[in-house]
């Protein structure tokens, strides 16, 4: 079957839309570019869904190339045969390709090659066939040599060559990993150490493998490599060697006891242990795949939370000995001043602090204060709280994670961005922003460090970076980007474009003092009419020359609009002035096919313009929930079992979500307290940044631990 019909059966999709997407992809189009300005081409499948067309499409043409590969090289040793055909044309899988190819592979010194190059092969075909013992005695006298001193000495040559023979049989291996995949049990031991304690819950843990969810994978993995955790795979042994026997034995007394011996020897020290760190790289495989997921999910609403415009936000880095790092941003996230102040411990000057911000704050006229989420926020939220009482203009805060924020504040972009600002200064700078627009100051972070998901320095650091940044993108190319104000690395996570050309429209903009309308970008150095197509649709020229530069319109639709708006006598004016409610109907009147074939267009492309002229530079992060903002304190030592919070989802993880309820301490929320109804994962009902109410369970001060339910709470 080919590549086309496969990912189509795949994805259920019409061949021509498989066809089509890969085309669009091996012509160099970005997957956001696809998924938004080529809608009729591929049957509008979201950014996800394409993006898992393209990671299956690329293993598929590496399967491919493998096979090519493999066939090549048996071919090249005489021994290619229909029935090897057969068996990799029919392969679905580089494993299955593997082994196929495992006896033709070239291998290392083994007790098999040895006795191969001893001559002793022959005599290993003779063993296979299990001929009469006394004939296989009588055909070992002939292998003696100066190398193989006795009978005994090539009997035994023999069996190494079957028992590698055994162990590289694909139909055999392919059995035996599916029972194991099915019967296995993973158990591990508690090894003494200084780190043990972390893993006290794996001590005499026991388990099958189908049933092992991917966190407790991860969990068992990382133990194994601190040293902490003994981990053994076991499987009915006499159930796999009957398995091997029915392939190889032929039960002829003669020679039942040779192959006996040979089995044994097999299972024992090739085929099992093989089979048991497949097992274990599959196991851990499946569980990076299922954390990098986790990581996904948990990304993209963390960066498509609303960002809090048209605020004054102080920016708080919370401290101890070195004090608490200020900075104050306008409007547009532009520092207006920075300050540091001691009041927490050990200094503890809080009226002189509370003296200090209360200017800030009425000369800046602050709105919002931002709080970082580290070291000392519990007391520098306390002194907040307090502050605002003194204050005479209403301000509220808000507590936001700062996971990231030293990296940022350490790394070249941050040195680059803020030259005169020490370290921890830039972080303050950076916990205000992230409140004021989350997007635009997140995608400065290595996507590592945002601090989503679990595990994500044991994932595969190049994959788990694949997959993070293509959700940047998507993120970054669904909101749009202003031409006029966004930084390079915002910039450079549009479609088409990349940190270089970025720095190059940055460059032009200063130079021209500003963009007036998107066919000024084809003016910028390196930036070509294809990555002008692949960009122009998701940059954003607000109060510019044009009009529909301000909307997702692609230009190579600015036709079909005027178009559209002629066939109703309207004008680009109506437009700028909101009179375009009743566009909708005139269109559903005339009918949708119609229209869009009159304009030159597909319906999808049609509904995507109509919707961004009803609503032109709209931002589609405002329709999700705001930050929730506080005025007030709450602790640990306030909680009472039974109360009821609200909270914001912080992180989804595979068994349940730890939700901020405003005490510093995240709370967990396991997946059985998230819903009455059964559901398979928490990111089936919850997303990061999504608000809740929740219901308080049990509180640990001594562990620090919240228990939290959704369950039982009455709505009013």
């Amino acid at each position: 079957m080919e590549i086309i019909d496969i990912l189509a059966s795949e994805f259920g999709l019409k061949r021509q839309y498989s066809e089509n997407i890969i085309n669009l992809i091996d012509e160099g189009n970005t997957i956001p570019f696809i998924a938004r300005y080529r809608k009729e081409m591929h049957g509008t499948c979201d950014d996800q869904t394409l993006r898992e067309f393209a990671d299956r499409l690329k293993y598929l043409r590496n399967l491919n190339e493998e096979k090519e590969k493999v066939q090549k090289v048996i071919t090249e040793q005489g021994k290619w045969t229909d029935e090897l055909a057969a068996a990799l044309e029919n392969a679905k899988t580089m494993t299955e390709v593997e082994d196929i190819y495992r006896p033709y592979k070239p291998k290392r010194k083994t007790r098999a090659s040895v006795a191969i190059a001893k001559g002793l092969e022959p005599l290993c075909d003779i063993l296979q066939a299990q001929s009469k013992s006394f004939e296989i005695m009588k055909e070992a006298e002939k292998y003696i040599t100066e190398e193989v001193a006795s009978i005994e000495d090539a009997i035994a040559g023999a069996k190494d060559i079957l028992a590698e023979r055994i162990s590289d049989d694909a139909n055999l291996r392919k059995e035996l990993r599916a029972l194991l995949a099915e019967k296995a049990v993973i158990s591990c031991v508690l090894v003494e150490g200084e780190n043990s304690p972390t893993y006290e819950t794996y001590s005499g843990f026991k388990q099958e493998v189908k049933l092992l969810p991917s966190h407790r994978i991860l969990a068992i993995n990382r133990g194994e490599n601190e040293k902490c955790l003994k981990v053994e795979i076991s499987i009915d042994e006499e159930k796999c060697k009957n398995i091997i026997r029915s392939y190889f034995k032929k039960n002829n007394p003669d020679t039942d006891e040779l192959i006996e011996q040979t089995i044994e020897d097999s299972y024992e020290r090739l085929l099992f242990p093989s089979l048991e760190r497949e097992l274990r790289n599959d196991l851990t495989d499946r569980a990076n795949e299922q954390a990098i997921k986790m990581f996904e999910v948990n990304l993209k609403p963390l960066l498509m939370e609303a960002p809090l415009k048209n605020n004054i936000i102080l920016g708080l880095d919370p401290a101890y000995r070195t004090g608490c790092k200020i900075a104050v941003i306008d409007k547009h996230g532009n520092v207006l001043d920075t300050t540091v102040i001691y009041p927490t411990p050990p200094q503890s000057k809080t009226e002189e602090s509370i003296a200090k911000l209360k200017t800030l704050i009425e000369k800046h006229n602050v709105d919002i204060v931002s709080i970082g989420n580290g070291t000392a926020s519990k007391e520098a939220e306390i002194f907040v709280a307090e502050l605002i009482k003194h204050v005479s203009r209403k301000v509220s805060y808000a507590v936001v994670s700062e996971a990231g924020a030293s990296v940022y504040s350490a790394s070249k972009l941050g040195a680059e961005e803020f030259p005169d600002y020490d370290v921890s200064l830039r972080s303050a700078v950076s916990i205000a922003r992230r409140l004021q627009d989350p997007l635009a100051e997140l995608i400065k972070i290595d996507v590592k460090s945002i601090g989503v998901g679990q595990y994500q320095h044991d994932m595969p650091q190049n994959r788990l970076t694949e997959v993070l940044t293509g959700v940047v993108e998507d993120c970054v190319n669904s909101v749009g980007v202003d031409l006029n104000t966004a930084s390079p690395s915002l910039l450079s996570y549009v479609s088409g474009l990349n940190m270089s050309i970025a720095k190059n429209i940055v460059a032009f903009r200063a130079k021209e003092k500003g963009i007036k309308n998107r066919e000024q970008l084809l003016k910028v150095t390196k930036l070509g009419p294809k990555a002008y197509e692949q960009c122009a649709g998701f940059l954003r020229v607000v109060g510019g020359e044009e009009i529909l530069d301000n909307t997702a319109v692609h230009p190579e639709s600015y036709d079909a609009v005027r178009k559209l708006l002629s066939s109703f006598s309207l004008t680009s004016e109506d437009i700028v002035n909101g009179n375009l409610a009743s566009l909708p109907s005139l269109v559903a009147a005339k009918g949708e096919d119609k229209v869009a074939k009159e304009i030159g267009v597909g319906v999808p492309t049609l509904n995507d313009i109509i919707g961004e002229l009803l609503k032109p530079g709209r931002d589609i992060r405002e329709s999700m929930p705001k930050p929730i903002l506080r005025s007030d304190i709450l602790s640990m030592e306030d909680l009472k079992e039974g109360m009821v919070l609200s909270g914001t989802v912080r992180n989804v993880i595979d068994f349940g979500a730890f939700v901020d309820i405003g005490v510093h301490q995240d709370g967990l929320v396991h997946i059985s307290q998230i819903s009455d109804a059964y559901i398979r994962h928490p990111s089936e009902v919850l997303k990061v940044g999504q608000h809740v109410d929740v219901k308080v369970l049990s509180v640990d001060l001594n562990k620090k631990r919240i228990s939290l339910t959704m369950k039982g709470i009455e709505k009013e």
